[in-house]
């Protein structure tokens, strides 16, 4: 028989102590079945103390296993919920919009995957607005920024933004992209290379010389609609002059047409150096690129006439099938 102290101070009886295989204390009770808290490992016999120490470490080591799980689970879960959220708001999740975060855009229905320090490169550009703080844009139903432009060219400019590449094709096409999203440092290279500079420093800068020129751009084509009802060409009769001279003597010859005064389309003069064929040439592409298909030709006049007619009058062949 042996007297024992338990958890609350008071000293038990009957109490048998008897030690196990693995360390661990059973406690038995012949006159009172009850539960009470294992002793203190310094109160026990020396002989045991040894094992009572193993297994309060064996438990405070499951306990603190029990508490990691718990703390892991929770972080699963908590993740879990984060991607739900992405997934079920349709918006996606860049990191505060860091600078490093990564960052898919629909353009025009072209998927892009770039960075948000790539987008916002270019200072003071639309791109640079659209992400900077919380981005100001719609997105799709996969949850990618929208932009609503036509992607064809928009690779381009991202590959200027992230290696500071110019593009060599499709320059006249990608400068009107970068003048959209105001990438000025793309917009300053492109107007250096040949096709560029030729057409804003060359041929704009003479066109902006001739009087009226874009206005009669859009008579010669109301002009030819109207004739071109069950009809496959349609002709419209222009009247180039260079100088005031040439101006005057072609007001004369318009006397002699054989077509409406009114129907004949004038240019010029100008004071620029190219020619009468330079204007023509401009005219051409102009209403070609606006989708018609034409072509010019002298227009000879009525014989007789004092002056030769194809110095001044020119006939422009509409076709429309």
């Amino acid at each position: 028989m042996r007297w024992f102290r338990c958890s609350c101070g008071h000293l038990e009886e009957d109490l048998h102590l008897r030690p196990r295989a693995g360390g661990v204390l059973l406690f038995v009770f012949p006159t009172l079945l009850r539960r009470l808290t294992p002793p203190p490992p310094h109160l026990l016999p020396a002989p045991w103390q040894g094992a009572a120490q193993t297994a309060q470490g064996t438990r405070a080591g499951s306990r603190t296993a029990s508490r990691d799980r718990a703390t892991r689970g929770g972080e699963a879960a908590a993740a879990m919920s984060i991607s739900s959220d992405y997934k079920s708001s349709g918006k996606q999740i860049t990191a505060g919009n860091t600078t490093s975060a990564i960052v898919q855009l629909n353009v025009g229905g072209e998927i892009f995957t770039t960075t948000i320090s790539t987008l916002k490169k270019c200072n003071g550009s639309k791109l640079y607005e659209m992400f900077s703080g919380q981005p100001k844009l719609r997105v799709d139903s996969e949850g990618r920024f929208f932009i609503d432009r036509d992607g064809t060219y928009f690779r381009y400019i991202l590959e200027f933004l992230r290696s500071n590449v110019v593009p060599t094709q499709s320059v006249q096409d990608v400068y009107r992209e970068a003048l959209f999203y105001e990438i000025d440092p793309l917009v300053k290279q492109l107007e250096d290379s040949p096709l560029i500079f030729g057409e804003q420093v060359g041929r704009k800068q003479f066109l902006a010389r001739v009087p009226n020129y874009r206005e009669n751009i859009e008579v010669m084509i109301r002009i030819a609609r109207a004739e071109a009802v069950a009809s496959r060409r349609s002709n419209v009769i222009v009247c180039i002059v260079r100088t005031e001279e040439d101006a005057n003597k072609c007001h004369d010859a318009l006397n002699t047409l054989d077509t409406d005064k009114d129907s004949v389309v004038k240019f010029g003069p100008w004071k620029a150096s190219p020619s009468v064929l330079d204007l023509l040439d401009c005219i051409k592409i102009d209403i070609e690129a606006k989708g018609y298909k034409t072509l010019y030709q002298p227009h000879v006049a009525d014989k007789g006439f004092r002056f030769k007619s194809y110095d001044f009058f020119y006939k422009f062949v509409f076709t429309w099938w």
